[in-house]
């Protein structure tokens, strides 16, 4: 009897740690898969499904597209961190990650991101549409194949990557079966400029950081950071009358008031690139960051709330 009870606590503790091992191997894969840039390309896809068929997508349809377009980002955010593993390990930001810290190996990593893929594209094939399937492709292909190998060689990376953020805006409008009209490339647009105000923050706050994994980003290029500023304001400027074009598409049901309310919107946040251009300091960084976090937040709800 006390040999069973001396053993008791061990099992109990081999057990608990199992357990934890198992849940931490877990939180390794989904750290794998960028989690918060699927969600944002996931709240993107379900807006403009609910955009390009205002009374209702049916619930399947859009289930299997959030579905499927999750797991093709799911392994795009995979091949991306493969691919740059070694950069990621000289980053202070992205040391911690699964690959450059050893908690998984390559192989996992390239198996995950096949097989996120594969199971991706075959939902959005069979339960959705080829066109969406190809929207899906085309997104992870240029992320993983031109804007990941562009970043250590050239700044023109943001204008790439920003072309790949904007994509998703197709996954869910296609997914309705709606037609790809002036509306959808509107959004389209307004999704691709706002990145560039968005990323030239981020860019600026971790500029030493991205200098030490060698990726050529504005600020490593151009540590004034003026031109990283100018091209904020360019195109934070640029998305105010672009961000306006919605307001004649069918969907809007009240145009004077998304228009209002994007103006504002748009100044606001041209405002913080102008601020960032003057001061050019974490502060002013930090205050665009917000500015574009606001900003893509309160559009996107103001998009639903006017749609017909």
């Amino acid at each position: 009897m006390t040999r069973l009870t001396t053993n008791l606590p061990s099992r109990s503790a081999a057990w608990s740690s199992d357990r934890l091992g198992w849940l931490a191997r877990v939180g390794d894969f989904i750290e794998l898969t960028k989690p918060r840039i699927v969600m944002l390309e996931l709240v993107t896809v379900v807006v403009a499904a609910h955009l390009a068929s205002p009374r209702g997508i049916d619930g399947w349809v859009l289930w299997h597209t959030v579905l499927g377009a999750s797991l093709v980002a799911a392994s795009a955010g995979a091949f991306n961190q493969w691919l740059e593993a070694a950069t990621d390990a000289r980053m202070l930001r992205t040391a911690s990650r699964p690959l450059p810290a050893h908690r998984l190996a390559v192989w996992q990593v390239v198996a995950f991101g096949l097989l996120t893929l594969a199971l991706g594209a075959a939902e959005l094939l069979l339960f959705v549409n080829p066109t969406t399937t190809g929207a899906a492709i085309a997104t992870w292909l240029i992320y993983v194949t031109i804007y990941t190998p562009l970043k250590t060689r050239t700044p023109l990376n943001t204008a790439v990557g920003a072309v790949s953020g904007a994509l998703p805006i197709l996954i869910g409008w296609t997914a309705t079966g709606a037609v790809v009209d002036m509306s959808a490339w509107a959004l389209v647009a307004v999704m691709f400029l706002w990145q560039f105000p968005h990323f030239m923050a981020i860019a600026w706050l971790y500029r030493d950081d991205y200098a030490r994994g060698g990726q050529r980003m504005l600020t490593v290029v151009d540590p004034t950071g003026l031109r990283a500023a100018g091209q904020a304001i360019v195109a934070a400027l640029a998305l105010v009358p672009v961000s306006l074009v919605p307001a004649l598409s069918p969907f809007t049901g009240s145009p004077m008031i998304y228009g209002f309310w994007t103006l504002a919107l748009g100044m606001g946040q041209a405002a913080a690139a102008v601020l960032f251009l003057v001061r050019r300091d974490d502060v002013a960084a930090r205050w665009l960051l917000r500015a574009s976090l606001v900003y893509l937040t309160c559009w996107m709800g103001l998009l639903v709330m006017v749609a017909v």
